[in-house]
């Protein structure tokens, strides 16, 4: 089963920057990784936030294809980047 990691954060907030940075170093360490990122204020990204119940931003989810959620990290404590990707790859 393949899983994606999701990202909902406000661009424009104090933790704007610490999250920009960790998708960078996230996406030059695994290329090959499905990581999306949305503005929780975007249409998109208030969709995510409602259907997986996010309420503390920035969140950080690894989502199963069919929906669930193996594993989430909400607030601004931003997890490993080895340790998202240990949970993408269970």
């Amino acid at each position: 089963m393949s899983m994606k990691i999701l990202i909902l954060y406000r661009p424009n907030s104090e933790y704007g920057r610490l999250v920009e940075e960790f998708v960078h170093d996230f996406r030059s360490r695994y290329a090959d990784k499905p990581l999306e990122v949305l503005d929780i204020d975007s249409r998109d990204g208030g969709a995510a936030a409602s259907l997986y119940d996010v309420v503390q931003f920035p969140a950080i989810l690894v989502v199963q294809d069919d929906g669930n959620i193996q594993r989430s990290w909400e607030g601004e404590t931003l997890p490993l980047i080895d340790e998202v990707v240990a949970y993408a790859r269970a």
